[in-house]
């Protein structure tokens, strides 16, 4: 599951994956920083602590990921 989301504070977007197959959880912040993760629930936690919807140019994207990182930690699955 990937999500890219325009920025206000930076010309590329933010990218964030969670990839259970290949065991890739990571962020690339719209300053080409990153973040890497052990698990999904930490990358969700991160999210969750350090992004709030008004950095984000489409907050009602921003929601969206944040809905199916919630779907995906009841479930286990973003399918």
């Amino acid at each position: 599951m990937e999500f890219s989301l325009c920025s206000f504070d930076g010309a590329l977007p933010v990218e964030v994956t969670v990839d259970d197959d290949n065991g890739r959880y990571t962020i690339r912040k719209s300053d080409r920083s990153g973040e890497y993760f052990n698990s999904s629930n930490e990358l969700i936690a991160w999210v969750k602590k350090h992004f709030h919807e008004d950095e984000f140019c489409h907050p009602h994207e921003f929601r969206g990921m944040l809905a199916k990182l919630a779907e995906y930690e009841v479930n286990g699955s973003y399918f």
